[in-house]
């Protein structure tokens, strides 16, 4: 039998910015909190090397130290946080019972999920090699630093044509890469795209090698009709194929959009009274860790009045 270690007031799952502000406004509330944050607490932010775009640092600023200072922050307060993750959970009954990787079972008068979307990567061997190095899955993170210089983007829907269309901003040119004939992104983006002079549109072409040295230079591209191999010379390589959201633990137990985000009010509340959802996990739109802090703590204090209420 698995064993019922603790009961808190509130509990977080995930460690991004959603999870540690929701940690820190819940135990500045009076809420006993716990965040399960994984082995590495700190989610995409730890792939990314610098961040300009997080307002109060005046220089940029590392992911993992602007995650660790979150999570040093959090502990100070007061909040529990647990180096495992939460593989099920049981909203049926009140409290919620939730159970770690460890077998261990904790129970919760609150909820906030804050386990984020990943963005989809291509699966490349040397994809990984170069990811926060040249590789990127979020053009408005990282396309400033790429000023000047070539740039390319891999996808072919609304997502990836509206990165480069952002890109345009700083990179001197941007290679649009996609695998068919054709764009399924909007008709109006696809006329934006074509209207400017900065994009060339490669059509029929899928990455085959990513290569560099200590950052990426570039990547060979193939035609998936001649087989034909293109270099290009882009030391800024831009995934933009979708994000999955993670959220296969709550299948079934939450309310869930068809890209399986999770379905939440305007005060983030999900389907089950006491559970609420905060970042990219139900965020589709904007995905920038500074509006997952501000769903965070908006999911907190949301948590903090059902908490009350309950109490009635």
């Amino acid at each position: 039998m698995a064993e019922q270690t603790a009961h808190f007031d509130m509990i977080i799952i995930g460690s991004g910015p959603a999870g540690f502000a929701a940690a820190i406004y819940g135990v500045r509330g009076g809420a006993s909190t716990a965040l399960f944050g994984g082995v590495a607490p700190g989610g995409q932010l730890l792939l990314t090397t610098e961040i300009e775009n997080y307002p109060g640092f005046a220089d940029p600023v590392v992911g993992a130290d602007l995650m660790e200072g979150m999570l040093k922050q959090s502990v100070r307060l007061g909040a529990t946080v647990f180096n495992t993750e939460i593989v099920a959970v049981n909203f049926t009954e009140h409290p919620f019972s939730l159970t770690a990787g460890d077998g261990r079972v904790y129970t919760a008068g609150s909820v906030i999920i804050a386990t984020g979307a990943r963005a989809r990567w291509l699966g490349l061997p040397s994809e990984r090699k170069y990811i926060g190095k040249g590789v990127s899955g979020c053009a408005t993170c990282d396309g400033f630093f790429f000023r000047g210089r070539e740039v390319c983007v891999i996808g072919g829907g609304d997502s990836a044509a509206e990165d480069a269309l952002f890109l345009t901003k700083f990179a001197s040119k941007v290679y649009l890469v996609h695998r068919r004939d054709k764009l399924r992104a909007a008709f109006r983006l696809q006329e934006k795209l074509r209207a400017n002079t900065k994009i060339e549109i490669i059509y029929d072409h899928l990455p085959e090698e990513i290569t560099g040295g200590a950052r990426a230079a570039g990547l060979y591209i193939k035609n998936v009709r001649t087989g034909a191999v293109r270099r290009l010379e882009t030391p800024g390589i831009f995934i933009a194929i979708g994000h999955a959201p993670a959220t296969n633990i709550f299948a079934g137990k939450l309310d869930l959009d068809a890209s399986g985000y999770i379905v939440t009010d305007d005060r983030l509340a999900a389907s089950v009274p006491g559970v609420f959802a905060a970042g990219d996990v139900m965020d589709t739109r904007y995905k920038q860790a500074v509006v997952a802090a501000g769903a965070g703590c908006m999911a907190a204090m949301e948590a903090l009045l059902y908490l009350e209420e309950a109490k009635k």
